[in-house]
């Protein structure tokens, strides 16, 4: 393994760590599905780093743009209205 390879791994690897330990410690639901999306695109590059171009291709067609979408739209509709001012007579 050439020297720029094992940087590479040690950068996205520090990612990977580093936004799945955000996706716990966030306490805002929006930011947590934000990281999870940076978290699964790091493991595709991992994919990519070992010549399996298919299993990345996937991983980021299925998990990023299916479950990440399906995520960030539940978390859109569920969102309570903070501008919203009701007045009690």
């Amino acid at each position: 393994m050439a020297l720029y390879e094992s940087i590479a791994f040690a950068l996205f690897a520090l990612v990977t760590v580093g936004s799945a330990a955000g996706v716990v410690l966030v306490r805002d639901v929006w930011h947590s599905a934000l990281l999870l999306g940076v978290s699964l695109v790091s493991v595709a590059v991992f994919y990519v780093m070992n010549q399996a171009a298919f299993v990345a291709t996937m991983q980021i067609l299925v998990y990023v743009g299916g479950v990440l979408i399906l995520i960030s739209f539940a978390v859109m509709l569920t969102r309570e209205d903070d501008s919203v001012i009701e007045v009690t007579p």
